[in-house]
């Protein structure tokens, strides 16, 4: 579904990655993991037409991406939810929502897949009227990946859906991750978590400094030993 060929990026004179090839297959859980500034976030934007890669080919579903602006991106399927979640704090939680179908005008279809996210989510819908900076963390975590659900994407792309939220709430949103794929969504899993992503994932990259230096099934990384030493602990 989704491609990554020998992708560069830089910002400014500085590249962040370097050479990456990395594909998402249609129903899959592919998560990348690698420590904080190794590139992840970096790969995400570009995915999402955010920055321009300086070489290398981004595709999905057989479409190259490049020159794409980000709502065309989002037209063609891919929703991406951001790291530090980014809702719109002076915004009910219900207007949030809606404002992630924004692309779309079938207003039945988007009063369904709103049912649809509130079944998801129920304190969403006991919270719908609140203002969403008054949300907790997990909370607000929960109305990003709602928010992204909106617009109906084929992938889903998921930059640190744990950052900062306690066992519990990470334990939570883990969950709905691994339901939403049950339900057909595929996903990209961009995580500092990497025993929580390698369980949840099937297959799995692992970036330094730019470059992704293992891939394979998230099982079997799980129990290489130097994946095991850097980042499972």
């Amino acid at each position: 579904m989704l491609e990554l060929k020998g992708v560069s990026l830089a910002y400014g004179p500085v590249t962040a990655v370097q050479s990456a090839s990395l594909r998402v297959g249609q129903g899959e859980i592919v998560t990348l993991i690698g420590a904080n500034g190794a590139g992840k976030t970096t790969i995400l934007r570009a995915i999402s037409g955010l920055i321009a890669p300086q070489s290398g080919v981004i595709s999905f579903e057989d479409r190259d991406l490049a020159g794409l602006s980000p709502d065309r991106v989002v037209r063609l399927g891919l929703a991406h939810c951001p790291e530090g979640r980014q809702v719109l704090a002076r915004q009910s939680v219900r207007d949030n929502l809606e404002l992630g179908a924004y692309i779309r005008h079938d207003k039945t279809g988007v009063r369904q897949d709103l049912e649809m996210v509130f079944g998801l989510f129920p304190r969403l819908r006991e919270r719908a009227k609140q203002l969403s900076g008054t949300l907790s963390g997990g909370e607000q975590q929960m109305l990003a990946i709602g928010r992204a659900l909106m617009c109906r994407p084929k992938l889903l792309l998921l930059d640190e859906p744990s950052l900062g939220l306690a066992p519990i709430i990470v334990r939570e949103i883990f969950s709905i991750i691994a339901d939403l794929n049950k339900r057909g969504m595929t996903i990209l899993l961009v995580e500092q978590n990497a025993c929580m992503a390698m369980m949840t994932a099937h297959r799995a990259y692992v970036l330094e400094a730019g470059h992704i230096v293992a891939q394979g099934d998230a099982k079997d990384l799980a129990n290489d030993e130097r994946v095991k030493k850097a980042y499972l602990g």
